[in-house]
């Protein structure tokens, strides 16, 4: 596969069976992602973005296609593989943050470290350099229940660095944060994706993350609907509308 493209999907297709059910998410998808790109998957509730998440993060496996990651077909790994790749190549972002309530914020950022074969000390000089980076020099000793929704993301975000993944994946990040705390979030992604090269991937229906975005992919019933860049759209917006 190129090496110009982070991620590749080819016809990726994927069903789920509720009882007598079937319901397709996705049906055919082509994706490509460049290196040091931030892209964000948008579409209302149901159009296969959450889907099309996890199968990029390796969370889930197609029905159907292929999906390649620094050219390697994920699709094609055992368990043990997989678990080394989500561990090492990709980091996550979740709406609901999923910290660890008795940790503290340093030790929330350190633990995928620690998991990774790190010593316990690397990791939490290295979470400290990273709370640091997001804003939180002030917070380290803080856990989850103490901190803001805002304050949550951004440790959130530290700890889904904290292991030099080449993609983050942020899935809704900005879903239950007020208007300011959610543009705030979205700075960071920001600077993360300019300042350390690392390849972004949003799956969300928040307008806000049109600006930050290099381009955005819209779904619509589990098909790319259209594609558009940062360019196009700002360029449309400087075009005169039509009498």
């Amino acid at each position: 596969m190129s090496y110009e493209y982070l991620v590749e999907a080819e016809d990726v297709a994927k069903e789920y069976v509720l009882g007598s059910m079937r319901i397709r998410a996705l049906e055919g998808v082509d994706l490509k992602i460049r290196r040091g790109e931030y892209v964000s998957i948008m579409g209302p509730s149901g159009s296969g973005k959450t889907t099309l998440f996890n199968m990029i993060g390796a969370i889930d496996k197609p029905m159907r296609g292929k999906i390649y990651v620094d050219g390697v077909d994920i699709t094609e790994l055992d368990a043990f593989e997989l678990a080394w790749l989500r561990c090492r190549r990709i980091g996550y972002i979740f709406q609901t943050f999923n910290l660890i309530p008795v940790l503290t914020a340093a030790e929330n950022v350190a633990l995928p470290a620690v998991f990774a074969g790190n010593s316990q000390r690397g990791a939490m000089m290295k979470a400290v350099e990273l709370l640091t980076l997001v804003g939180l020099k002030d917070r380290l000793n803080h856990k989850p229940p103490s901190l803001s929704g805002g304050q949550q993301q951004r440790v959130a975000i530290a700890r889904a660095l904290i292991n030099d993944p080449q993609i983050v994946l942020a899935d809704e990040p900005t879903g239950n944060l007020d208007l300011r705390t959610g543009r705030a979030v979205i700075d960071v992604l920001k600077t993360i994706n300019e300042e350390k090269s690392v390849t972004v991937v949003t799956a969300t229906h928040d307008l806000k993350m049109m600006g930050a975005s290099d381009r955005i992919v819209y779904l619509r019933d589990g098909r790319i609907e259209r594609e558009e860049t940062i360019a196009d759209i700002e360029l449309k917006r400087a075009l005169p509308s039509e009498s």
